[in-house]
């Protein structure tokens, strides 16, 4: 695994000088053929290569979720979930694949709750939050379903780049520092992502022979390696070791889940976004409020549509804590969130000159993760693919299992502390998620894909990004580069890319303002394709938050 050995004081000294805050902008990136972007630029280029070999957005969407699990392992992997949308140009359907986390069959509710239904969370050490693993359901099954190259191409650039080494960003290089003490908790772990027991310095190298290895076992039988063969026993040894739940069975039995997007509309464009249990339905409601404002009379960084955005955004959040879960065990009221009637008393709330505080959530706020990973794919044909994956937070529980180099996710973790919430945890259900994969259609044609990581921020960057484009006619790439801000409970978060004149005329609102840094992880990383409706270009954006990057031919 390890290429260079420098000592130990120098490999100190030199990560920390190049951990130092750094400001780097991503640039448009403008293509005929096909596109990828994703948040590395492996990944992307694992696709492209894809799609000049003659594959689909399908191929290369199989051929970029797993590199990403390679060389961005710190944000997903074969041992998370995720949701996909994906657009066939040959007969206009838009479908979703949803492989989200399940819990293992015997998880008792009473594991996680008090006996008095206090919703204390007891018993969750990180082993006890592993779900059942979907990601590599969900990426077979769009291959069975669009693929036009065998599984074996489409997995080999993440094997080479587990076999041969890669190089250690400066972002990756920070969040294994960031994650040491999980790391180095787990040997298995440690051996994957430590060199010499120590983070590795941003251009040093590593590799997963054992990944590579799943890799390989999944290329040549498909989705019975992971979930019956050897890979299976191999996860399961380690649950077990940990005193965890996950079993065989549980594996098994996973089964990705097709699905009908949730739909809205907005100024004419066409919105297909993740169901329940995922958060599209949050993107469409928030929309909706807007929609109802001329948002021609603002700028991108004026504090009155600021104000607005933010009212809109804590009422949405209120809704997603009292009517989110797994609509295979409880009734999601997608209809009523995502009417305009819905959305026209929601907007009746909003006071223009005062921020309101007087919501109640269902579900207590939790501090969350700025992990997970989004791609987006355009081909030749006019395919799309839109795919956000995750393990949850930084390096999931932080256990890999001792063969096949899988890091588990902890999932569980998502489902709500009450156990009367309709996300509360119950045996095989799927958590609720934020994560919201987008196309976007203009007169019926491909129009945008889009989407990004950040948990609830999710929702509220997705949507400043849709209105940068639409409403203030950005580019792809100005608009997901643009500064955000995300309010939900009591504060309003906010870039300091903002002038000292907009954060006083917030807090002359009466809002209580959370700076945080300029280009920061806590507002996510999101990855998008525009399709030129006048020449049919295609327009690659890639968020400097984290090492996104677009390429195409």
């Amino acid at each position: 695994m390890i290429i260079t050995k420098p000592n130990t004081f120098l490999r100190i000294l030199t990560t920390l000088l190049f951990l130092l805050p750094v400001m780097v902008v991503a640039q448009s990136v403008v293509a005929e053929h096909g596109m990828v972007a994703s948040a590395n630029p492996l990944a992307t280029s694992a696709g492209v290569e894809i799609l000049k070999m003659g594959g689909n957005a399908a191929d290369a969407a199989v051929a970029v979720a797993f590199t990403l699990g390679v060389v961005e392992p710190n944000a997903s992997g074969i041992g998370g979930g995720g949701f996909l949308l994906y657009s066939d140009a040959s007969d206009g359907e838009v479908y979703m694949l949803d492989f989200r986390e399940t819990a293992p069959a015997s998880f008792k509710p009473e594991m996680l709750y008090g006996k008095d239904g206090d919703g204390v969370l007891k018993n969750n050490s990180s082993i006890l939050a592993v779900g059942v693993p979907g990601t590599v359901s969900g990426l077979l099954a769009l291959h069975r379903k669009e693929g036009v190259l065998s599984l074996e191409e489409d997995l080999k650039p993440a094997i080479k780049y587990a076999e041969e080494e890669f190089e250690v960003s400066e972002k990756f290089a920070d969040m294994i520092m960031s994650n040491y003490d999980k790391i180095s908790a787990n040997e298995n772990t440690a051996h994957h992502y430590l060199i010499d027991e120590l983070p590795p310095m941003p251009g040093e190298q590593l590799k997963n022979l054992e990944l590579a290895a799943a890799y390989r076992e999944i290329a040549k039988k498909g989705s019975k390696a992971f979930y019956r063969g050897k890979i299976s026993k191999s996860i399961t040894h380690v649950s077990q070791e940990h005193d965890g739940l996950l079993t065989r069975k549980d594996l098994r039995r996973y089964k990705t889940q097709k699905k009908v997007p949730v739909q809205g509309r907005y100024r004419g464009y066409e919105i297909f976004s993740s169901t329940a249990p995922a958060g599209g339905i949050q993107i469409i409601q928030l929309l909706n409020i807007l929609e109802g404002y001329d948002l021609s009379n603002y700028t991108q960084m004026d504090p009155s549509y600021l104000h607005l955005l933010a009212e809109a955004m804590k009422m949405v959040y209120v809704d997603k804590s009292a009517t989110m879960g797994d609509p295979d065990f409880v009734h999601v009221p997608v209809g009523e969130l995502t009417s305009e009637a819905h959305a026209d008393k929601l907007r009746q709330r909003i006071n223009p000159e005062h921020a309101r505080f007087d919501y109640t959530y269902s579900q207590t706020l939790e501090p969350e993760s700025g992990s997970t990973t989004h791609f987006s794919i355009v081909d030749e044909d006019g395919n799309m693919v839109a795919l956000t994956q995750s393990i949850n937070h930084w390096f999931g529980t932080g256990i890999t299992d001792n063969h096949y180099g899988v890091l588990l996710n902890d999932h569980l973790k998502d489902f709500a502390k009450d156990p009367n919430s309709p996300n509360a945890l119950e045996p095989k259900k799927r958590p609720a998620s934020s994560l919201a994969p987008t196309l976007i259609f203009k007169d019926g044609k491909p129009y945008l894909t889009i989407g990004t990581p950040g948990a609830t921020r999710i929702i509220s960057a997705l949507v400043q990004i849709i209105v940068n484009v639409i409403d203030f006619g950005m580019d792809i790439d100005a608009a997901i580069e643009a500064p955000r801000i995300h309010a939900m409970g009591d504060k309003l978060y906010a870039e300091k890319r903002f002038s000292v004149e907009v954060f006083d005329s917030l807090r002359a609102k009466g809002h209580t303002l959370e700076i945080k840094g300029e280009f920061d992880n806590y507002f996510g990383g999101a990855q998008g394709i525009l399709i030129d409706p006048v020449n049919g270009t295609l327009r690659g954006g890639a968020d400097s938050r984290r090492d996104g990057n677009a390429e195409g031919y």
